[in-house]
């Protein structure tokens, strides 16, 4: 068994799938709009097989109760290396994403950090 992919709902489709793109090497299928409903989505491969789904409907928002809601705990995205988390961690917060927390060795043994994406959403950058 394996998850077939983590779908994410979003505010702004275009700007979340150029942050994943740009910093974190996914590749958009192609764009979906169901006229009839609103619906929209990018499917985001990344390159061992991952696939985060990236949806947006103007009914889904944060003020959403016992229906579909923003957003998800987090995302842990493997780089490779420390070096690798270190130097992606650096670029993105030099490029005003925000820092959550630092690069560190969590109690649970991870070297990671944690940043926002483009609509605060926490992003583990692990080894």
């Amino acid at each position: 068994m394996k998850i077939e992919h983590i779908g994410l709902w979003t505010v702004d489709l275009e700007k979340m799938k150029e942050f994943y793109c740009d910093y974190f090497k996914a590749t958009a299928g192609e764009f979906y709009h169901n006229q009839k409903t609103g619906f929209q989505s990018y499917f985001l491969s990344f390159a061992d097989g991952a696939r985060l789904e990236i949806m947006h409907r103007e009914d889904v928002n944060e003020g959403t109760h016992n229906k579909e809601r923003l957003g998800f705990a987090h995302l842990a995205v493997s780089v490779g290396s420390k070096d690798c988390v270190d130097a992606l961690t650096e670029l993105l917060a030099k490029e005003g994403y925000p820092l959550l927390s630092p690069c560190r060795v969590t109690g649970d043994g991870y070297y990671e950090s944690v940043i926002g994406d483009p609509e605060g959403n926490r992003i583990e950058i692990t080894i």
